[in-house]
């Protein structure tokens, strides 16, 4: 089970009897765990049993990937597709209602009873039915398909069977040639395990009808990154002056009174000491805004001034497989942010006066 195969087998499924013996040959080499490669609606994919663990280890090993990077499950109904989830999430009956069949994978839940091993998947798995006739009869006749696009890792995906068994060789049982693949671009790939729908790839379906039908889409230009986001953001305005919150007193030496046994000083002394000192101007002022400042009450320390695409529709292939067979499913129950004129220094006031201050 899940050995490579020693010769490979090519069917032109364009001509009707070798259609019927490579459909055939490909479903013998399923259940023996061996390779196949097959058409899709997108691009040519090479798959296996997706509950033969040796044969899903031949797959990665054949295209040159680890178990860090599990295949998709290809499906040939919904029925089969619904029996390999847990959940499908809020949205995903409708994406299946609008896009099924067609180039759209879903990651879901995996259904914890199943007895399979598709790689270092974390509960999850990717489900898909293709908008392919040909994939479909396969599909119904072997149950679910793990299969991957029909390259090797890191090299463009096959469109046509020569393509893929010119890098694939004779790691591939059976190649079934179904002509040119339907579509350049791969399915577009959405993670449903979330409350919103996140593209983990973008492909064939355009990610605007996929907001037609789910409201909000996440990707990744929606989730800046944390360190860019506060790089980015503006400094936050520094609290002003509050009678709540004072400001930490300034230190700074007040001029000692002409005549200390005096307690205040006269008018004209007080004239005298003002001329003393140059007031704050405006101009000077410009980065103590936002500050009530009053009068040290006993000569003392002043406070400071501080600032802050197949022709086919999807009813008419609908109705061409009316007949969907039951997907094989294995039973196993057990796995699976004022300016103020500051008062003369030393001037001793019984109350700072409210005209005496800038309004």
């Amino acid at each position: 089970m899940g050995s490579r195969a020693t010769v490979s087998r090519r069917y032109d499924c364009a001509e009707p009897m070798e259609r019927t013996r490579g459909i055939a040959e490909a479903v013998s080499a399923v259940r023996r765990g061996e390779l196949i490669v097959l058409p899709t609606d997108t691009v040519y994919g090479v798959g296996a049993d997706a509950f033969v663990g040796p044969a899903v280890t031949a797959l990665l090993e054949a295209k040159g990937r680890g178990r860090d990077m599990p295949p998709p499950v290809l499906v040939g109904s919904v029925r089969a597709a619904t029996a390999l989830v847990d959940d499908l999430g809020t949205y995903g009956q409708d994406l299946i209602d609008e896009f099924w069949p067609g180039a759209l994978t879903l990651v879901c839940r995996a259904n914890p009873n199943l007895m399979w091993d598709l790689g270092e998947t974390k509960g999850t798995v990717a489900i898909r039915m293709p908008m392919h006739e040909l994939a479909v009869e396969v599909l119904k006749e072997t149950g679910p398909l793990a299969v991957s696009s029909a390259n090797l890792s890191g090299q463009p995906a096959a469109r046509n069977a020569g393509e893929a068994e010119k890098m694939l060789g004779d790691s591939i049982s059976v190649y079934l040639d179904g002509g040119v693949s339907g579509h350049a671009d791969p399915s577009t790939i959405l993670d449903l395990t979330g409350p919103v729908p996140r593209v983990l790839r973008a492909g064939a379906i355009p990610l605007d009808k996929i907001r037609a039908v789910v409201g909000v889409l996440l990707t990744d230009e929606d989730e800046p990154d944390e360190s860019t986001e506060a790089a980015s953001a503006p400094e936050s305005p520094k609290p002003s002056l509050t009678k709540e919150e004072p400001a930490e007193p300034q230190q700074t030496p007040a001029e000692p009174p002409a005549d200390p046994a005096k307690p205040s000083f006269t008018k004209d002394e007080a004239s005298a000491a003002d001329s003393a000192k140059p007031s704050l101007a405006k101009g000077e002022t410009s980065e103590v805004r936002e500050a009530s400042v009053g009068a040290p009450a006993d000569g003392g320390a002043e406070p400071s001034l501080a600032a802050d695409d197949s022709p086919q529709t999807h009813e008419e292939f609908a109705e061409h497989l009316a007949d969907p067979a039951e997907s094989r499913v294995k039973d196993d129950p057990g796995t699976h942010g004022e300016v103020a004129e500051a008062p003369a220094d030393g001037a001793v006031k019984s109350s700072p006066a409210k005209d005496e201050r800038e309004s």
